[in-house]
């Protein structure tokens, strides 16, 4: 198992110390600095020249990049250092052999090489229409740690079978697959329109654990355009 260290504020970083035979992977451009004994390659995720094709179309579908970046410390002990790409924290998720969670586009970091990644539908084909974030979500499969990142602070839900959750879909960063996801309106007409939440809420019903930020990209953009003149 790796070894890491979270550190920071309004911007965390996790740094990893590798030793020989241990493998990271991690989303390109999520790099903050490596020790020169850390060997980095680039590649297109999946197994075969088929399989690593048709993954990447399907990574480049949720809005991440074609490719992943993979670490490793052939010789010598080494760290390497990755974050989020705005402020916000980090958080490693522990996850068993076989036990699977969604995240939402941008909020995957990094992972122990033996975590899969992959993307997944939602049920209802309203939230990929309707639901901002859209209705592919990459899926992380244990055995492994993956580092997920979020805006602002996590803020967790642990719900029982049955109990029911209303988010800003922009505010979901990961949840268990055993929660069922759907997108309907935010009340009323007069209340999606102008209640400033937006126009759809994600419904969440457990069991299972629900991860949310309480800083959106979007919201952050939305307000530092709001301070500039010429936006």
């Amino acid at each position: 198992m790796i070894r890491y260290e979270i550190q920071g504020d309004n911007l965390e970083i996790v740094r990893i110390r590798l030793s020989p035979g241990d493998e990271v992977i991690a989303e390109a451009g999520k790099m903050i600095y490596k020790q020169s004994q850390v060997a980095w390659r680039t590649t297109m995720h999946g197994k075969g020249i088929g399989g690593k094709l048709l993954s990447g179309l399907k990574r480049k579908l949720t809005g991440e990049s074609l490719f992943l970046t993979h670490f490793s410390c052939p010789v010598d002990e080494g760290e390497v250092g990755f974050a989020g790409d705005f402020p916000g924290r980090l958080r490693p998720v522990h996850l068993d052999p076989g036990q699977s969670v969604l995240v939402q586009r941008d909020g995957f970091v990094a992972a122990e090489a033996s975590v899969q990644l992959d993307i997944a539908l939602t049920k209802r084909l309203g939230a990929g229409f309707f639901g901002g974030e859209g209705f592919i979500l990459q899926r992380l499969r244990g055995p492994g740690i993956a580092f997920i990142h979020a805006g602002g602070d996590f803020v967790e839900f642990d719900l029982a079978s049955g109990e029911t959750l209303e988010v800003d879909t922009g505010c979901l960063v990961c949840f268990d697959e055993s929660v069922e996801y759907s997108i309907g309106l935010a009340g009323g007409i007069a209340t999606s329109l102008f209640g400033g939440e937006g126009l759809f809420l994600a419904t969440l019903t457990g069991p299972g654990k629900v991860t949310l930020q309480t800083l959106t990209l979007n919201k952050l953009r939305r307000e530092l355009g709001a301070s500039d003149p010429s936006s």
